[in-house]
This record gives C-alpha cells, sequence and structure tokens, in this order.
C-alpha cells in the first residue's frame, strides 16, 4: 500500500470514529434534563463579577419565579394606559 493509501485509510478511519463519537454525544444530550421543574416560590440567582487585581467588579442576587407563566409576564412591555387596538 502506498504512502498516501495508509493516510487515507487512517483519516477515514479517525472520521468514521468521530462521527460515531458525535451521535453518541447527541443522544446523551437530548437525554438529559435542564432547568427546574415548574411550581411555587422563586429560585435565587447569585451573580457576582470581578475583574482582576484592580478590586473592581459587581456582585448581585436576582428572584427568579418557578411558574413559567409569571416568568414570561417579566418580558411583557408594560402600559401606562390601558389602550385596545382591537
Amino acid at each position: 500500500m502506498t504512502t498516501f493509501g495508509t493516510i487515507a485509510v487512517i483519516s477515514a478511519l479517525i472520521l468514521i470514529v468521530l462521527f460515531v463519537r458525535a451521535v453518541i454525544v447527541m443522544r446523551n444530550e437530548g437525554k438529559s434534563e435542564r432547568g427546574s421543574e415548574p411550581g411555587q416560590g422563586h429560585h435565587v440567582v447569585d451573580s457576582s463579577y470581578f475583574s482582576g487585581g484592580g478590586g473592581g467588579g459587581h456582585q448581585s442576587s436576582f428572584r427568579v419565579p418557578k411558574d413559567p407563566q409569571e416568568y414570561a409576564k417579566g418580558f411583557v412591555p408594560r402600559q401606562k394606559g390601558k389602550r385596545n387596538d382591537r
């Protein structure tokens, strides 16, 4: 077998292994559960940022509702007056 043939076979094997690995990873990602169960109350999310040796940074916490409908209401703009355009 020539050098080109050997390189082609090795490259094909590497591509097959990478493809099989990608399929396995994608199947496992579909099974993992993300997020949290809906319910009553709030989650507390802590957020912090520190910018190195200068001592600057920011730290805060947010309350996020567990109820999806209540969470979605936070994205609806508030109207100053009641206006019915329908």
